[in-house]
């Protein structure tokens, strides 16, 4: 194992292990590097790389501290990573997004609170019955986000949140060569609404699958 790798997996385990707990400060660099048999060289090279995952806070002229390790927060680094996608997997992240936002989508029907559901009414409102694709791919992804919120679970509202940025593309692609994209997506929008005003999670989960596999469903016939 490198040696920079060692010093990550010993500091690991000192979280892990709840010696180190979120928001703790870390022991001076000297003292740490003592305490774990470490070079302060390997030590320095795994905080920095710890930092840019936010497992650690590097606060300068206050030393280290652990973060919050809030899911949000860890889950940023997803995000980073996801990025650099190629383009032919979109349809694997659309997948992995057909799998887990119905399931998200069927937890808000029994979570999410009413006045919420009439932020989103509003918003969907608003849109008006031909928006540009545009304004309609920014309020599908706030119109996900705010459903996915509902759902109470912060782990599967980042995971989701970090998986849409390579559906987005896809999603103004559709929007700019089918047609009938945008009035069906305003459809599916009101019908998982409405589901979700009924309580009814297994119509909510059933409309928000028909909704992602519907933008999977033209791109695989695109491709």
């Amino acid at each position: 194992m490198a040696v920079t790798d060692e010093a990550i997996e010993k500091i690991k385990e000192m979280i892990v292990s709840g010696a180190l707990r979120p928001g703790d400060r870390l022991p001076k660099e000297s003292e740490l590097a003592a305490e774990l048999g470490l070079s302060r060289n390997s030590l320095r090279e795994a905080v920095r790389a710890l930092s840019l995952i936010r497992i650690l806070d590097v606060r300068q002229g206050d030393g280290t501290y652990v973060t919050s390790l809030d899911p949000q927060l860890l889950l940023e680094a997803l995000s980073f990573v996801v990025d650099f996608h190629r383009d032919d997997t979109v349809l694997e992240f659309l997948a992995v997004r057909r799998i887990l936002e119905p399931a998200a989508t069927a937890m808000a029907a029994l979570r999410i609170p009413a006045e919420e559901l009439d932020v989103l009414q509003g918003k969907l409102d608003a849109l008006g019955p031909e928006p540009s694709v545009e304004e309609l791919v920014a309020s599908d992804l706030e119109f996900h986000r705010g459903i996915v919120q509902g759902s109470g679970n912060s782990v599967l509202c980042s995971l989701l949140d970090g998986l849409s940025g390579p559906t987005t593309r896809a999603r103004v692609w559709r929007g700019l060569t089918q047609e009938d994209a945008v009035s069906r997506t305003l459809h599916e929008h009101r019908a998982i609404l409405g589901a979700l005003r009924d309580r009814d999670a297994e119509a909510a989960r059933s409309w928000a699958t028909v909704h992602v596999a519907s933008v999977e469903q033209w791109l695989r016939s695109t491709l």
